[in-house]
């Protein structure tokens, strides 16, 4: 972890980061502490490489030795109770929450023909309902303060899908429509809401791609947009993919469409005129929902 110093961009600011004890999370934790957050490790109870500790008190101490501030929690995710007692933890040592890291997650991955619905519902259950649970215990704190910053992890598993993660890739997805509603009502509370896709070398991606380009994919190279999508600046409803020192975003479009009309044939009608309906030239970014219908009902207008 990079030692503390001075003027720092979060000076002041507590974050909450979940499933940090690892992986991903302990990167953005650490990332966070050395820019000067106060931040809650959160992790479910799993034991440190040592087993002295758990992992996420041994995060705790990572941030501590370097000069940071930071206590551990080891309440699931999935536990509204125990979430609303972590924000009561916080706010009683601090005073205030300003970031949430929504990062704790499990996989369960199996095709969709072997996969068992429990599977596919404990996916679901940790990464969208964790995600709402979590998010839900700080919201009115954030709304009172009339600031907060939550970035959701997604995953190119939810944006364009993957063998073998039906369940991940739904759950991922999901939390980009929760993205995009929480970033609306938020907006007038001075909440930003922003998802995160990232890439980093983990057990999942071993034996396909050469250990040199594996290497290129260490968790702490996705940090740095945790660090963008937390700050003061942050964007709002933006979806960036991080990995190995590129950093895109994903995008939600809308094409301009046509009107096909209505009618026993319209159905023959939009097959032969598919092309110019998926035709991406012009396409947009809607600003909420309410875009499809306005272009729906602009172009019958026209036709009337």
């Amino acid at each position: 972890m990079t030692e503390l110093h001075t003027a720092l961009p979060f000076n002041h600011r507590v974050a909450v980061v979940t499933g940090a004890g690892g992986g991903l999370g302990r990167q953005h934790a650490l990332a966070l502490a050395a820019q000067g957050a106060r931040v809650v490790v959160n992790d479910f109870g799993r034991a440190s490489a040592d087993a002295a500790v758990t992992a996420a008190e041994a995060v705790v101490q990572e941030i501590r030795a370097a000069g940071g501030t930071a206590m551990a929690n080891h309440a699931s995710v999935t536990d509204v109770q125990g979430m609303r007692d972590m924000v009561q933890q916080t706010m009683d040592a601090w005073g205030r929450i300003d970031i949430l890291v929504n990062n704790a997650g499990i996989l369960r991955d199996k095709s969709f023909a072997k996969m068992e619905l429990d599977d596919f519902r404990l996916v679901v259950e940790v990464h969208l309902m964790g995600a709402v649970i979590c998010t839900k215990a700080m919201w009115d704190i954030m709304r009172a303060q009339q600031y907060g910053r939550i970035v959701m992890t997604t995953s190119s598993s939810g944006l364009y899908g993957n063998f073998g993660q039906s369940n991940y890739g739904a759950a991922k997805m999901a939390l980009v429509g929760l993205m995009q509603t929480l970033a609306i009502e938020g907006a007038k509370s001075g909440i930003r809401v922003n998802c995160l896709a990232p890439t980093a070398a983990t057990q999942m991606t071993e034996g396909l791609l050469p250990p040199q380009v594996l290497q290129a994919f260490q968790p702490e190279y996705v940090s740095p947009a945790v660090l963008v999508l937390a700050g003061e600046d942050a964007p709002n409803r933006t979806i960036l993919c991080a990995g190995a020192g590129t950093f895109a975003a994903a995008n939600i479009t809308m094409t301009q469409g046509a009107w096909i009309g209505t009618g026993p044939d319209a159905a023959d009608r939009l097959q032969e005129r598919l092309g110019e309906v998926t035709q991406r030239t012009g396409e947009t970014v809607p600003a909420s929902g309410a875009a499809q219908g306005m272009n729906e009902g602009a172009k019958a207008a026209a036709h009337l």
